[in-house]
C-alpha cells in the first residue's frame, strides 16, 4: 500500500497541528484547562475507532463503554493494588478487555446482527453492575487516588518522564493522549488496507458470499470485535489515569451510545469519521449547553437533520470545483 503526496503531506499537517500548533495556541490564550477537554476527545476517539471497526463488518456495537470500564478498572487495579507501572497495566488493560470480548464473542457473533446489537446494548449495564458487585473493584466507592505515571528509563536514558514531578501534567497527558491517537488510527487505516480488512469489506457487503469462497466469518468477527474492545480498553485506563479514580459510573450506556453517535456523524465509510464525529459533537454540545432548556431538543433535530441529509456523515460533504477560466 503506497501513499499518495496529499495523504503524505495531510498526514504531516495533522500530527503538527495536533502536537505544534494546537500547544502553542492554548500557550498564547493561557486557557491550559483546554489540555483536558482535548485529551478527553483524543481518548474518546480511540474508543469510537473500534466501535467504527465492528460497523465495518456489519455489526452494530453498542457497548464499548463497558470495554472501557473494563480497561480502566484493570489498569487501576493493576498500579494500585499491584504497583505494576501505568506503562504496563495500559497495553494489559487493553489485552484483558480484548479477552473478555473474545469470551463473549464467540457465541453470539454466530447470531445475525440485530441480536449481537441487543446483547451489546446491556453489556455496559452488566459490566457496572459487576464492579458494583466485586470486592477487587472497591464497589461504589471506586478506586481511588491512583498514582500517576511514573518515569520510564532505558539504559539509564530516561525515555517518559514521572508524571507527578511534572510542573503541570495535563500537557503530558495532552501529548500521550494524541500520540495514542495517532497510533490508533493508523493501525486502523493500515488494518483497513490490508487483507484483512478486504475481507471485512467483503463480510460486510455479503456475508453468504463471503462464506461460500472460503472466508472463516465467525473467525472474522470474533477477531474484529476483540480489536475494537481492545481500542475501548486503552482508552479507559487512559481516563483512569488522567482523573486518578474509576468508579462503576465513570462509563455508562449513554457513553456506549455516544461512541456509536461519533461514527454516524464522522462518517461510517471513512476510517477517520470516529475522530471529525468525536471532535464536532463533543464541542457541539458544549455550545448547545448555551440554550439551557432547549438543549436537547435542538441536539435531536440537529442530529435527525444530519441523518437525513448526510446519511453518509460530514467527510461525505464534497465542495464544489472552482471552474477554470
Amino acid at each position: 500500500m503506497r501513499l499518495s503526496k496529499n495523504q503524505i503531506f495531510g498526514g504531516l499537517a495533522f500530527v503538527l497541528a495536533i502536537f505544534v500548533a494546537v500547544p502553542w495556541l492554548i500557550v498564547v490564550s493561557g486557557r491550559t484547562d483546554f489540555y483536558y477537554t482535548l485529551t478527553s476527545v483524543a481518548l474518546l476517539a480511540v474508543a469510537s475507532a473500534g466501535v467504527w471497526l465492528t460497523f465495518y463488518i456489519g455489526r452494530i456495537n453498542i457497548g464499548q463503554g463497558a470495554f472501557a470500564l473494563i480497561g480502566a478498572y484493570t489498569s487501576a487495579v493493576l498500579v494500585v493494588k499491584g504497583g505494576v507501572s501505568f506503562w504496563l497495566s495500559l497495553p494489559a488493560a487493553g489485552l484483558f478487555a480484548a479477552l473478555i470480548s473474545v469470551l463473549i464473542g464467540l457465541p453470539i457473533l454466530r447470531l445475525r446482527g440485530v441480536y449481537f446489537a441487543m446483547v451489546t446494548l446491556v453489556l455496559t449495564q452488566v459490566v457496572t453492575l459487576a464492579t458494583l458487585a466485586l470486592p477487587i473493584t472497591n464497589g461504589a466507592s471506586g478506586i481511588t487516588s491512583i498514582p500517576l505515571p511514573q518515569a520510564v528509563s532505558l539504559f539509564g536514558i530516561t525515555i517518559l518522564p514521572d508524571f507527578a514531578q511534572l510542573a503541570d501534567s495535563k500537557l503530558a497527558f495532552y501529548y500521550t493522549a494524541c500520540l495514542l491517537m495517532a497510533l490508533t488510527y493508523l493501525v486502523l487505516y493500515r488494518l483497513v488496507h490490508s487483507r484483512l480488512g478486504h475481507l471485512c469489506r467483503s463480510m460486510q457487503q455479503n456475508e453468504e458470499l463471503a462464506s461460500s469462497i472460503g472466508v472463516n466469518v465467525a473467525y472474522i468477527r470474533v477477531l474484529v470485535f476483540a480489536i475494537s474492545s481492545f481500542f475501548g480498553g486503552l482508552g479507559g485506563a487512559m481516563f483512569g489515569a488522567i482523573t486518578q479514580s474509576v468508579y462503576p459510573s465513570t462509563f455508562q450506556v449513554i457513553d456506549s451510545v455516544n461512541f456509536m453517535l461519533y461514527c454516524f456523524l464522522g462518517g461510517l465509510g471513512y476510517v477517520f469519521g470516529p475522530l471529525l464525529g468525536t471532535l464536532v459533537l463533543y464541542f457541539g454540545w458544549d455550545l448547545l449547553f448555551q440554550l439551557k432548556q432547549y438543549q436537547l431538543l435542538v441536539y435531536s433535530v440537529v442530529l435527525i437533520a444530519l441523518i437525513r441529509f448526510l446519511p453518509n456523515g460530514l467527510l461525505s460533504i464534497r465542495l464544489p470545483k472552482r471552474s477554470a477560466k
